[in-house]
C-alpha cells in the first residue's frame, strides 16, 4: 500500500538547559543521545526520533500543545518513575476504554509528556 503519511518520525520539545534536558531524557528513556549538538539532541526511542531543541522560554509560560504518547507497558510504575526524577503531574494514568491506559506529566522544562498502553496498536 502507498501511503502519504507514513506514522511519527520525530517528536521534538524544548528545553531553557540543554545539558540538563539531555541527562533527564537518558534517565528517563533509558538511552543516550544519538546526536548531540548545541543546537539539537536526537534520542532514538524504539526507531522514533525524539529531539531537544533550546528554548529560552521558561516552562511556566509554555502552553500546552500537541501530545506524543510514548508506549509503555505499565504506565504507572513509569509516570511514577518521571515524577520522582523530577517531572510533575499532568493527568494521572487512568484507564480510556477497554485495556487502554494513559497518562501525562510535565518535564522539568514543561513540556507534556505522554505515556500509553496500548495492546492492540502495532507500528507498520
Amino acid at each position: 500500500m502507498n501511503r502519504i503519511f507514513q506514522g511519527l518520525r520525530t517528536c521534538i520539545y524544548k528545553v531553557d538547559d540543554l545539558k540538563k534536558a539531555t541527562d533527564w531524557y537518558t534517565k528517563a528513556f533509558y538511552v543516550a543521545p544519538y546526536f548531540n549538538e548545541p543546537f539539537y539532541v536526537g534520542f532514538n526511542i524504539a526507531g522514533y526520533e525524539l529531539g531537544l531543541v533550546p528554548d529560552e522560554t521558561p516552562a511556566d509560560k509554555k502552553a500546552d500543545g500537541v501530545n506524543t504518547y510514548w508506549g509503555v507497558i505499565n504506565v504507572e510504575k513509569e509516570y511514577n518513575r518521571m515524577i520522582e526524577m523530577g517531572a510533575t503531574d499532568h493527568e494521572k494514568p487512568h484507564n480510556v476504554g477497554g485495556e487502554l491506559v494513559v497518562g501525562t506529566v510535565k518535564d522539568p522544562w514543561g513540556n507534556v509528556l505522554g505515556l500509553i498502553y496500548n495492546p492492540d496498536f502495532r507500528p507498520d
